[in-house]
């Protein structure tokens, strides 16, 4: 069997940065076994896989996400990918593309030069900061959002790039990733975060769209605004723009994607 295979940096405008998504079109499903076998090949964050959907569906592809570990309910770098494969290599014409996933409906359209996503927002709630958190991180957190993720705020940029946590401590933890999040120090950016998820296969994911479902409601209710700018100060660092109306269901998380490669698995 022979696949076509994109790799695409998403949230970045250049090769090198942002995080690298593989993307694997198909024409049916294969096994659940064979999905998980190629994203360990791939050994990415996340692989995703998509089909054209039903007749009648409201969307216009399936899609499905792997990391080497197991498989995601939402993932928002590959999905940026997927749409930048579909559009830019595949000859998907339409502004909007539409994806059924594990988590619903989900969308990507084409705005002001940039792929903006359409998600589920995840804002959480507070809960206590603990000891176990804290010491996995290697400092204490201003305060805690428990969502699919933990999100641990604090109170300076300088805090979350020098975090260097015990990721057999991370993996210990309650949640599927934790997010360290906390205001921007340059003029135009609202916040920055990094992202860790040792249970999902990923040490420290380079740019996590997902994580900005729980961010983006977060942020935009602290700082009272609807648009933001954001920064993930991974290694690789990424760039998004997001949007959250106050009490909206959907937020909106932009940014741009670019091909690095694209080849053929055989097996």
């Amino acid at each position: 069997m022979k696949l076509q295979l994109f790799q695409i940096d998403a949230f970045s405008s250049s090769v090198f940065s942002g995080n690298p998504a593989a993307v694997v079109p198909l024409d049916e499903w294969l096994s659940d076994a064979t999905l998980q076998a190629i994203a360990v090949e791939n050994n990415l964050s996340e692989t995703a896989f998509f089909v054209p959907a039903d007749p009648g569906d409201d969307a216009d592809f399936d899609l499905r996400w792997f990391t080497p570990a197991m498989e995601v309910d939402l993932c928002g770098h590959a999905t940026l990918a997927s749409a930048h494969v579909l559009a830019s290599h595949l000859g998907f014409g339409p502004e909007t593309i539409t994806f059924a996933t594990q988590s619903g409906l989900v969308s990507v359209a084409r705005r002001d030069g940039r792929l903006a996503l359409d998600f589920p927002a995840r804002p959480g709630d507070p809960v206590p900061v603990s000891a176990q958190l804290s010491g996995a991180l290697g400092a204490a957190p201003d305060e805690v959002i428990s969502a699919r993720d933990l999100m641990a705020v604090y109170a300076t940029e300088k805090e979350i790039r020098t975090l260097a946590p015990d990721f057999a401590r991370v993996r210990e933890l309650e949640a599927l990733g934790v997010i360290v999040t906390a205001p921007g120090e340059a003029p135009d950016v609202d916040f920055v975060c990094r992202f860790f998820a040792p249970r999902a296969g990923i040490d420290e994911d380079p740019v996590t769209g997902s994580a900005y479902c729980t961010l983006t409601p977060y942020w935009a209710e602290r700082l009272g605004k609807t648009d933001l700018h954001a920064l993930q100060v991974s290694q690789r660092g990424g760039e998004l723009f997001c949007s959250h109306e106050p009490g909206a269901e959907r937020v909106h998380i932009a940014g741009s994607a670019v091909s690095y490669l694209e080849g053929t698995i055989s097996f």
